[in-house]
């Protein structure tokens, strides 16, 4: 007779639902009860939206529907909203990019070196220039071409390719080409994009040069989930550093190169670690 496996799995727990006493201690007494050893656990309470947010790091022997039976209950019973993750598996993640290959070269290199719980398994670009990249890491690339006239057919391309691939998070890693809105809400809280950040803004062609020229002191880079409002989704990660007069457009462009690179990694590790909950037009942060 074969003996039982007692070996444990680590699961993440996220959830959020109306705020209201004894939720602690129903979901603790849930996992609990179904055999799990709590390891982490975060919470918050908005007072802005009257919403509960939490996150639970769990071992356990149990299997995973076991687990979700203990809990559908007390799920049902708070009207929540929560997920749960086996550790053990990675985020399958499809990135874009267009002629850029900075954040994209950042994300593969610390995907490979395992510090990004990910699994990337294509790279989408308008463009070819990337495929050399894609190749060195042995990653498929898919080159989709995207102009005014077939945007439907680009669109269609992508979102086969998130089907055939599995795919549970797309990420814009500079990819410089504007989703459609219908796309944008079909991927709500499972897309991130990447773009510059001065103080005060600047727009379209060449913003570093723009900024040199106004003589900006700061620079930096915001990473935020992808909705039908450019560039204004619920925002993950920022970073911002301060220049001198000294540098020159070229200086701070490689500057904020590498911000891009740092903040749009550090943004998909923590989605992909489940610690970040939406809270309307902001995100909860549970570090």
């Amino acid at each position: 007779m074969n003996s039982p496996d007692t070996s444990s799995s680590q699961y993440t727990l996220t959830l959020s639902c109306p705020d209201r006493p004894g939720i602690v201690h129903a979901v603790s007494g849930a996992l609990v009860a179904a055999g799990c050893n709590i390891t982490e656990s975060q919470q918050y309470g908005s007072p802005d939206t009257d919403r509960f947010f939490m996150r639970v790091a769990l071992t356990t022997t149990a299997a995973m529907p076991d687990l979700e039976s203990g809990l559908a209950p007390v799920a049902r019973k708070f009207g929540m909203d929560w997920g749960l993750y086996p550790n053990e598996q990675p985020v399958r993640t499809l990135i874009m990019a267009s002629k850029d290959g900075h954040c994209l070269n950042d994300l593969l290199f610390q995907q490979r070196s395992g510090l990004l719980p990910i699994e990337i398994p294509a790279i989408v670009s308008n463009h070819p220039d990337l495929r050399e990249l894609a190749g060195f890491y042995g990653v498929e690339f898919h080159h989709v071409p995207r102009n005014p006239d077939n945007q439907a057919e680009a669109e269609a391309a992508l979102r086969q390719l998130v089907t055939d691939h599995d795919v549970e998070l797309v990420v814009l890693a500079r990819y410089m080409q504007i989703l459609s809105d219908e796309l944008c809400r079909d991927l709500s809280g499972r897309a991130i994009n990447i773009h510059h950040s001065f103080l005060p803004s600047f727009k379209g062609a060449r913003p570093y040069a723009q900024a040199h020229a106004r003589g900006v002191k700061l620079i930096g880079a915001t990473a935020h989930y992808v909705t039908d409002d450019l560039d204004e989704g619920p925002i993950i990660e920022q970073e911002v550093v301060r220049v001198e007069h000294s540098k020159t457009a070229d200086q701070l462009a490689r500057l904020g190169r590498d911000i891009e690179g740092r903040t749009l990694a550090q943004a998909v590790q923590w989605h992909a670690e489940h610690r970040v909950l939406l809270d309307g037009h902001r995100t909860i942060l549970f570090k």
